[in-house]
């Protein structure tokens, strides 16, 4: 999957001090993409918005 143009954020939930951050791209029309912080050159996951959306909602609800 091409991320090219991926715009990168990181999650609300990282602290910044430990260095365990995720950061999601979804500003692609298709995919969403999510990736380790400290290596943003290397492999990013890629969810379906549908998915990832459910995902989400799934952890917020715990």
């Amino acid at each position: 999957m091409d991320l090219t143009g991926a715009t990168w954020r990181k999650s609300t939930r990282s602290n910044g001090h430990s260095g365990n951050c995720v950061e999601v791209a979804d500003n692609l029309p298709e995919v969403v993409g999510v990736r380790d912080s400290k290596d943003p050159h290397g492999p990013a996951l890629t969810f379906a918005p549908q998915a990832w959306r459910l995902f989400v909602r799934g952890v917020a609800a715990r």
